[in-house]
C-alpha cells in the first residue's frame, strides 16, 4: 500500500481546493492501480467484507445493487479514508466560514469519528456499487445522519467504452430562482472525484450562498460499471 500513500500524498491538494471551491469537485487521476481495481472488483463476492447489501430498485434509488464494508475495513478503503480526510477538512472548515455557519470539522478522521459515535452513527458508510446494462442512480446525498463531513470521494473501478457503455456520473447543483445546471463526467478507471455531499457556498451579489448539489448516475447501455464510495461520516445505528 505504500505507493498508494505515496500516490495520495503527491496530489497537489492547493488545485483540489482550488477546484472545490470553483466547482464543487475535482478530478484526480490514476490514483488506483489496474491490480487493485481489479482485487476491489473480485471481493465484491466476498460477503464477510460487508455489514449490508441494497437493492436499489427495492428503494426506488436506481437499478443496480451495492454494499456497504464491515468495519475492520480493508487496508486500501482504510488508507484512503484516513489520508484524504485531512486534506479536505480545512476546505470544509472556510467553507463553512464563507457561509456564516456555526461549525467546525477536526483535523483528522478519528476525532471525525468520535463525533460521529457521540450522535450513535457508528456504522461504517465506504460503500461499492455494481451496475449492469440498465442500471442508473437516482440524484441523491449521502448524510446518514446529523453528523456529516461535506465531501466525499468515488473511485472508478473500470474502464469506460472498454468494460462498460453509458454510465456517466452526474452532479447537479440548485441555482436560487433559476434552474438546476447539470454536471456530466466521465472518469477513467483508477481516477478519483471528489465532490460535495450537500452544498457548497457561491459568491453573490451579496455574499455567499448555499448551493444545493446532488450526484446520481446515468444509465449503462452495457458492460458492467463499478465504483468505491469513500464517505467520511458515519451512519445512524
Amino acid at each position: 500500500m505504500g505507493s498508494l500513500e505515496s500516490k495520495l500524498d503527491a496530489i497537489d491538494w492547493q488545485s483540489v481546493s482550488e477546484s472545490m471551491n470553483q466547482k464543487g469537485y475535482a478530478l484526480i487521476s490514476n490514483i488506483l492501480s489496474g491490480s487493485q481495481c481489479k482485487q476491489l472488483i473480485i471481493d465484491y463476492n466476498n460477503e464477510n467484507l460487508y455489514r449490508k447489501t441494497v437493492v436499489m430498485e427495492r428503494y426506488r434509488f436506481g437499478l443496480g445493487e451495492y454494499k456497504y464494508f464491515e468495519y475492520p475495513l480493508p487496508e486500501i478503503i482504510r488508507i484512503l479514508r484516513e489520508t484524504i480526510y485531512p486534506n479536505l477538512s480545512p476546505i470544509a472548515n472556510l467553507w463553512m466560514k464563507a457561509l456564516k455557519i456555526d461549525k467546525s470539522f477536526p483535523d483528522t478522521l478519528k476525532k471525525l469519528q468520535s463525533q460521529c459515535h457521540h450522535n450513535n452513527q457508528s456504522k461504517p458508510t465506504p460503500l461499492i456499487l455494481k451496475y449492469e446494462k440498465g442500471g442508473f442512480n437516482t440524484l441523491h446525498q449521502d448524510l446518514y445522519g446529523e453528523v456529516y463531513f461535506p465531501m466525499q470521494a468515488v473511485l472508478f473501478l473500470n474502464e469506460p467504452n472498454e468494460d462498460y457503455t453509458g454510465g456517466n456520473f452526474v452532479l447537479t447543483q440548485q441555482i436560487p430562482r433559476a434552474q438546476s445546471k447539470a454536471i456530466v463526467l466521465r472518469p477513467k478507471k483508477g481516477d478519483m472525484l471528489v465532490f460535495t455531499t450537500n452544498f457548497r457556498p457561491v459568491k453573490g451579489i451579496r455574499g455567499y450562498y448555499r448551493a444545493t448539489m446532488k450526484h446520481g448516475v446515468s444509465e449503462i447501455h452495457s458492460g458492467e460499471r463499478h465504483t468505491l464510495g469513500i464517505i467520511f461520516h458515519d451512519a445512524i445505528n
